[in-house]
């Protein structure tokens, strides 16, 4: 691959193009990446972003080709009363017009619109990306054409009176044959991931091995007499008692059975956030139908003399076979990410390597037809088997412990994660503006996080007090229902919050907040619990955690893996938001830490 003949130096003062509009602005170049030959760009608002050679212009050349549709907009920070974003289309207004000396020819109109697509002052390569703009240029002629003629005829047969001037409809269909057909190409583009997480590629391959070794230990640790760390390492059981056929086929109907129900044609239909492409996909909210079905299954089941406990008798296999399961959907999603348009790749996960693309997810909404595979996995087989685990596990704890009623302590732990898990099923919609939707990739994270790592980690406390029964006085069951219900109250009103904000800002209902505006047109919330700490949902998660673990007493460490194990995780979550959220809103950002300081806890982080 040629490298650019007109490469623009560090430090160099150009104009360069905002995504997904024909809006120029000024910018520095910061540095320059051989590799994606991609541009690092800082706005004058203090935004930073890659940008290709062939969005950029040096100042001279493009004052003479710009005309007068660039020269207005310097800068993504000017006043909002003009443009509250860089990519909004620009009007004029019929009050403008009208004040204009004698109204403006077509002709005139095309040289002001039509404009940015110009041949390039300095042109004189014949690659691919010329050949593009002349297309590109070519589209759009023969589309105003035809739009012009169309106003002409128009104006000139239609004798109904007009409320507005003919030409400002004309200079508002063009202007949008121009952003359309510029953005188009630039939407379906994903980029090579520059930036690799979790320790790069030797992290990813770590990964792959530490989660399953992770899961293995705690839960041969919970089987023991005495769970204590003195008795670490656990005893390892032999091969051929990890494997039941007849557990597999279990997990696979639970896993059919959740996928019958996410195909019912019950509930409502949502519009998800726009995609690198534009475009919006939809999902069926009937998450909630699901486990009150389940739950319901899972009744007949108990009343016709079906012994659940089998569950916890036969644990082990049941997460091996999970863990295949789990294996052998991420091998599928990789194989068939290779066939991906790259409009449809995780801008996380396209990194070129094959053990980090398959452990990130290489494809960012995998889909058969209608049937939205992470979107499935994400909520119903692992979430909803999570609660039929800690059933079972509260009929063994009857069983083993010969009690005609479950403990208190059983008692808790269930009521308390059936429901987070509830809360989290009638509030299915708003999980499709989280991190797992609109960036990560469906790889192996998040396959084995869903099918494996929640329903056999976070059922953790139950499995524990089957054998390692606690018991609780009235009072210490206040303290804990006290400490779950301000959790669960934290934690509920700031996702409320979150979700109204990012789904309509301009929602009458919100016009009280508090916001700080960005380069990019969105706003950044700073009222109510946004005010007080940056991820006051983090906050809730780490309350609630703590009262999912307390009803296991202060005997062992292990049943408090789950809050230790899940701070680690928010924290290093937080860091990734946190880089994103910089580089995407720039001095904004900073704005908005200047004004919220603590990311988790107030007054401590």
């Amino acid at each position: 691959m040629t490298m650019p003949s007109n490469r623009f130096q560090k430090g160099e003062a150009v104009m360069g193009r905002w995504p997904g509009s024909s809006l120029y602005y000024e910018v520095k170049v910061l540095s320059y990446d051989t590799d994606t030959q991609l541009y690092t760009v800082i706005y004058k608002d203090g935004t930073e972003l890659e940008l290709k050679g062939a969005d950029m212009k040096r100042a001279t050349g493009f004052r003479q080709s710009g005309g007068r549709s660039r020269s207005r907009s310097r800068s993504p920070s000017r006043r909002r009363s003009r443009s509250r974003s860089p990519a909004r289309v620009t009007r004029r207004s019929t009050s403008r017009t009208k004040e204009a000396p004698k109204e403006p020819k077509p002709k005139d109109v095309l040289e002001v619109r039509v404009s940015p697509l110009a041949k390039p002052v300095e042109n004189n390569s014949n690659n691919k990306h010329d050949k593009e703009v002349n297309d590109t240029s070519s589209r759009v002629s023969e589309k105003a054409e035809a739009v012009l003629e169309k106003n002409r005829v128009g104006t000139r047969y239609n004798l109904r009176p007009r409320k507005e001037d003919p030409m400002d409809q004309l200079i508002e269909d063009l202007q949008k044959i121009v952003d359309e057909t510029l953005s188009e190409p630039e939407k379906q583009t994903v980029g090579k991931t520059a930036e690799l997480e979790f320790g790069g590629k030797l992290g990813a391959a770590f990964m792959i091995v530490f989660l399953p070794a992770v899961t293995f230990v705690l839960l041969l640790m919970c089987q023991q007499k005495d769970p204590s760390l003195l008795d670490f390492p656990p005893v390892l059981p032999e091969l051929d008692t990890l494997w039941d056929a007849g557990v597999f086929g279990i997990v696979a109907l639970w896993f059919l059975f959740q996928a019958l129900l996410y195909m019912l044609p019950v509930g409502k239909v949502v519009e998800g956030l726009p995609l690198a492409t534009g475009k919006r996909l939809k999902y069926r909210i009937n998450g909630f139908y699901a486990v009150i079905l389940s739950a319901a299954a899972l009744g007949v089941a108990y009343y016709q003399d079906v012994d659940l406990s089998y569950i916890h008798d036969h644990f082990m296999q049941f997460a091996v076979s999970s863990m295949i399961l789990s294996s052998v959907l991420s091998v599928y999603l990789y194989v068939r990410s290779r066939w991906a348009r790259e409009g449809e790749l995780a801008p996380g996960g396209n990194s070129g390597n094959v053990i980090y693309d398959f452990y990130i997810g290489h494809e960012l909404n995998p889909r058969i037809k209608s049937f939205d595979l992470k979107y499935f996995c994400e909520l119903r087989p692992g979430l909803i088997g999570w609660i039929v685990i800690n059933f079972s596990m509260l009929l063994a704890e009857m069983k083993f412990q010969k009690l005609d009623t479950p403990s208190l302590a059983m008692m808790l732990v269930n009521g308390f994660q059936l429901l987070y898990v509830a809360d989290a099923l009638w509030h299915e919609e708003a999980i499709l503006t989280t991190m797992d939707i609109v960036h990560d990739g469906f790889g192996f994270m998040l396959a084995f996080g869903d099918l494996v790592w929640v329903p056999f980690t976070y059922s953790l406390q139950a499995f524990y007090l089957v054998k390692h029964p606690n018991a609780l006085s009235w009072p210490w069951v206040a303290v804990i229902l006290a400490i779950k219900l301000i959790g669960y109250s934290v934690f509920r009103k700031a996702n409320s919050e979150k979700n109204a904000f990012r789904r309509n800002p301009t929602d009458p209902k919100l016009s009280h907040v508090r916001t700080i505006p960005t380069a990019t047109g969105k706003s950044l919330l700073v009222s109510g619990l946004w005010g007080l700490v940056r991820h006051p949902n983090y906050l809730g998660d780490i309350i609630m955690a703590s009262a999912w673990s307390l009803p296991c007493g202060f005997t062992h460490i292990l049943p408090y893996f789950y809050v230790i194990y899940f701070i680690c995780l928010l924290i290093h979550r937080e860091a990734r938001d946190e880089k994103q959220c910089r580089k995407k809103y720039g001095s904004a950002w900073d704005e908005y830490c200047r004004q919220v300081r603590y990311r988790i806890i107030p007054g401590v982080y």
